[in-house]
C-alpha cells in the first residue's frame, strides 16, 4: 500500500449522482478520489472498471441514489460486486441521500416495502456499512442487518439560520410526522415550534387543515426531510402568512425537487428555501429563492471516525 497518504489503507470511489460531493469529501479528508470508470454498452448495459488496486482497502463508495434513481442503485450494486470480487477489505457506502425511502410500510394492502428491498439488495451485494443522512423514516435503520450512521442535517440549516440572527421565530413542522425534526431544530435555536395539521388526499396533493402554535407576528421557519414537487410546503408557507406569520422561511436536506416544484417555490411566499447538496441540482432546478448548504464536511468527519473507529453519535452530542 502506498506511503505517505493521510488514510493509508482508505479509498474513496465516486459514481454518477453526485461527483462534486464526492470530491469536496476527499478534499475535507485531505485524500483523492480513487480512480473508476462507468460508461453503458450500446443497449445501456452500465460497465464499470476500477483503475487502480483495492485489494485489503476499506473503500468508501459515495452515491446517492437520487434520480434518476434506478441507473444509480444499479450503479452502486455493480460497484459493490467489482470491489467485493476485488478483494476489497470493506465496502462501505456513502448514501447521502436514501432513495426508495417514502415506501417504509405496506400503507394499504398489495403495497410493496421498497426501502426495505434497496437495503436487502446492498447487503446481498455485498455492502458492509451504509453511511447515510436524514432517512425519511428513522426507522429505516432497522430495514439493514449491517452497521448504519444515520448522519443529521438539522444542525447545518439550523446553524445558517442561526447567523441571520431573526428576533423573534418559531420552526414549524409542515406535518405530523417531522415534528421530531422540527423539534431538534427548534432546540438548536432556542425557539417555539409549530405544527400544520393537514390531509393528504392522494400522493404529491396535501391540503392544510389547520395549525397548532403561536405564529402571530413571528419569523416562521418550516422544516423538512425532502421536498419534492413542493406543494405540501408551499401551501404550508401560505396558511402561514394568511394566519399571521411576518415572514416565512423554508428548509430541508434533500431537494428532489421534481415537476412544477421551482414554479410553485418561486411563486410562493417562501421567501428563501435553504437546501443541502445531498442531492445536486439541475440548471433547471435553479432559483433565486433557493440557497444550497454543503454537507460535505459533516459526511468526511464521519468517514474519518467511522474509519479510525471513533464515535459518530458525538458529532451531534450538542442537540
Amino acid at each position: 500500500m502506498p506511503d505517505g497518504k493521510k488514510f493509508p489503507t482508505l479509498k474513496v470511489l465516486s459514481l454518477n449522482s453526485n461527483p462534486e460531493l464526492a470530491e469536496d469529501i476527499a478534499d475535507h479528508m485531505g485524500t483523492t478520489l480513487s480512480k473508476c470508470t462507468v460508461t453503458s454498452f450500446s443497449d445501456g448495459e452500465i460497465k464499470i472498471s476500477i483503475d487502480e488496486s483495492v485489494r485489503g482497502y476499506d473503500v468508501y463508495v459515495v452515491q446517492s441514489t437520487s434520480a434518476p434513481i434506478n441507473t444509480h442503485i444499479m450503479e452502486l450494486l455493480i460497484m459493490i460486486d467489482a470491489l467485493k470480487r476485488a478483494s476489497a477489505r470493506t465496502i462501505n457506502i456513502v448514501m447521502p441521500y436514501y432513495g426508495y425511502a417514502r415506501q417504509d410500510r405496506k400503507a394499504r394492502s398489495r403495497e410493496p416495502i421498497t426501502s426495505k428491498l434497496v437495503a436487502d439488495l446492498l447487503e446481498t451485494a455485498g455492502a458492509d456499512r451504509v453511511i447515510t443522512l436524514d432517512l425519511h423514516a428513522p426507522q429505516i435503520q432497522g430495514f439493514f442487518n449491517m452497521p448504519i450512521d444515520h448522519l443529521q442535517g438539522v444542525p447545518i440549516l439550523a446553524n445558517y439560520f442561526e447567523k441571520k440572527d431573526f428576533d423573534d421565530i418559531i420552526v414549524v413542522s409542515p406535518d405530523h410526522g417531522g415534528v421530531t425534526r422540527a423539534r431538534m431544530m427548534a432546540d438548536y435555536l432556542k425557539a417555539p415550534i409549530g405544527i400544520i395539521d393537514k390531509r393528504r388526499p392522494r400522493p404529491n396533493v396535501a391540503e392544510v387543515m389547520n395549525i397548532v402554535g403561536d405564529i402571530e407576528g413571528k419569523t416562521a421557519i418550516l422544516i423538512d426531510d425532502i421536498i419534492d414537487t413542493a406543494g405540501t410546503i408551499t401551501l404550508a408557507a401560505d396558511a402561514l402568512v394568511e394566519n399571521g406569520a411576518n415572514a416565512v422561511y423554508a428548509c430541508c436536506t434533500h431537494p428532489v425537487l421534481s415537476g412544477p416544484a421551482i414554479e410553485r417555490i418561486d411563486d410562493s411566499k417562501i421567501k428563501e428555501l435553504v437546501v443541502t447538496n445531498s442531492i445536486p441540482l439541475s440548471e433547471s432546478q435553479q432559483s433565486e429563492k433557493i440557497t444550497e448548504l454543503s454537507v460535505a464536511p459533516l459526511i468526511a468527519e464521519a468517514v474519518t471516525r467511522v474509519h479510525e473507529l471513533k464515535s459518530v453519535s458525538t458529532l451531534f452530542d450538542n442537540t
